[in-house]
């Protein structure tokens, strides 16, 4: 018997795309006793509520339909949405539909609640819970002799004590499967893959069946999914594993379950490469699945635009990628410099647009109101804004989708500009601390020169009043990024933080800003959510006290 992973990148709301693309993955497996594909994959993930419209769900029965009848001698095993029927409860299932020959058979989904939290369905208001009823039947595919337990994203796990695991689908079979298969989307962060494989691994071990593991790949708006599908033997080795962040369809052969090889292959990349590549893909899929082409940004010599370029000449190519200095009075000669060094070095063009004769024209009209009142922050979100304006011009006169290069760091305390700095249409490493994107640098570089040495061993400035640096606002970022992580990733209080040793005076002031910039970040651009607490998962009420 062999069975077949087809790891695939659907489009959410392109049923037609996806449904050609589940139809191409058959094709491509004929022979196969099974053919698994990821969770909802019929209507991309995560659908938000496209689901609670009628049309949606006629279009993916349809779909359905279509797909039974032109593979019909390929068994599969498709995630999609389907109605329930039963006039009691919510009005879709998170379902596994099995098709085959004729045959028709629907395995639902049962832990929706952790399914939601997981995979961060909520965001402001939109929580799908409230479309799919929780099934409270077992699922069992008879495929020839052998009995497969179907489970559908977090119904699988429940060993350990992490916050996303949920009751077990397997505990409740009467009879022992010979095989579980598993449908998943499970979202990308740094740490997640490790700790996964050692989930899977140990529920393969304690149950002492082989594991199938199908998981989502590809980027959906700010959602980043890794693939890395695997098999589990009984004993609980990978005897089958596909890559991280690409497309793929491969079959292996069920007689390798009782094999006691492990699978070389299956090795976890570090924690710079899966964000590099995490980002690289997100930004791929952003623009690839909307029909963009371009991007543009503002360089400013710094290290988060130079970051920024470098992943969009990767995801995008060099030649589509538009970086525009703005340099002000304020500037210094190698911010021009290592600006130009950041875009010569991928081969993306620029252009110089000094702001200046803008930040002039604003000073001059506004003259009349502030008078003589001394130069402060105000002028220093002038010029911010300046550059905001310039380059959304540029994006809107060219057609080039811009980029936001503010950090996770300047996010948190917020440190950013509303309709200057902060302008964009994606947040390429908004979930990035500013330390982790000196390291990322770092790793970019790890061959060659491509992000200016200068560039990374500068102290960072925004260059907005004579002699700026960051420092000057704000504690050194090792310190600010370690006070940040224990209490937006750990979810420490500032108590609990002081008696780690962290000054109370620079807790204090750290956590003020993070509580008064809520409606900062309610404003921001989608940000590629890489870490395991974006904040997109950290939803806080913007009027507090």
């Amino acid at each position: 018997m062999k069975i077949t992973l087809a790891q695939i990148n659907p489009i959410v709301g392109d049923i037609d795309g996806n449904k050609e693309k589940i139809i191409a993955a058959a094709q491509q497996s004929k022979g196969s006793s099974l053919v698994v594909f990821p969770e909802l994959s019929l209507c991309g993930f995560p659908p938000h509520n496209l689901l609670a419209y009628s049309d949606f769900i006629t279009r993916c029965e349809k779909a359905i339909d279509e797909i039974a009848e032109r593979c019909d001698n390929v068994p599969l095993l498709i995630g999609a949405p389907i109605r329930n029927t039963s006039g009691k409860g919510k009005p879709l299932f998170n379902a596994a539909v099995f098709l085959h020959q004729g045959k028709r058979q629907i395995f639902k989904k049962k832990n929706i609640t952790g399914y939601c939290t997981n995979d961060n369905f909520r965001r402001h208001g939109s929580d799908v819970s409230t479309l799919f009823e929780p099934a409270d039947e077992t699922n069992i595919l008879q495929l020839g002799c052998m009995k497969v337990a179907v489970t559908i994203g977090e119904d699988l796990y429940n060993i350990g004590e992490d916050e996303f695991l949920m009751t077990n689908r397997v505990d409740d079979f009467e009879e022992k499967p010979e095989i579980i298969v598993n449908l998943a989307a499970d979202r990308f962060d740094y740490q997640r893959a490790a700790k996964r494989r050692e989930i899977l691994r140990m529920t393969a071990l304690k149950h002492e069946i082989p594991l199938i593991y199908v998981n989502q790949v590809g980027g959906n708006a700010n959602l980043i999914y890794d693939g890395g599908s695997m098999v589990f033997g009984y004993m609980g080795y990978v005897i089958k594993s596909l890559p991280f962040f690409e497309e793929e369809v491969a079959t292996f052969d069920c007689e390798l379950f009782i094999s006691m090889k492990r699978e070389d292959n299956q090795v976890i990349p570090s924690k710079m490469e899966l964000i590099h590549d995490a980002l690289v893909l997100g930004i791929r899929d952003f623009f690839n699945k909307q029909g963009f082409k371009k991007a543009v940004l503002g360089l400013s010599g710094g290290l988060d635009s130079a970051l920024v370029i470098a992943l969009a000449a990767k995801a995008l190519g060099p030649e589509n990628v538009l970086g525009i200095l703005m340099p002000s009075q304020f500037s210094t000669d190698h911010s021009v410099s290592d600006a130009i060094a950041s875009a010569e070095n991928l081969g993306c063009k620029y252009h110089i647009v000094p702001i200046k004769p803008t930040f002039d024209a604003f000073e001059e009209t506004l003259k009349p109101i502030f008078q003589d009142l001394p130069f402060d922050v105000t002028e220093e979100n002038l010029q911010a804004r300046c550059r905001g304006v310039i380059v959304m011009a540029i994006s809107n006169k060219f057609g080039n989708i811009l980029l936001n290069t503010s950090n996770k760091s300047e996010a948190a305390v917020g440190y950013g500009t509303l309709y200057g700095d902060l302008c964009g249409s994606l947040s390429v490493i908004g979930d990035l601390y500013k330390t982790e994107a000196f390291e990322l640098c770092r790793y970019i570089n790890r061959d060659k020169e491509i992000i200016p040495w200068h560039t990374i061993n500068k102290p960072p400035s925004a260059e907005l009043r004579p002699n700026q640096q960051d420092t000057d606002s704000l504690p050194d970022y090792p310190v600010l990024d370690a006070i940040l992580y224990q209490h937006i990733e750990c979810a420490k209080s500032a108590e609990e933080i002081i008696a780690q040793g962290f000054d109370e005076a620079v807790v204090n002031k750290a956590l003020r800003m993070v509580y008064r910039n809520d409606f900062k970040r309610f404003q921001i651009a989608p940000v590629l959510a890489i870490s395991p607490k974006p904040f997109i998962m950290r939803e806080m009420p913007i009027v507090k006290k």
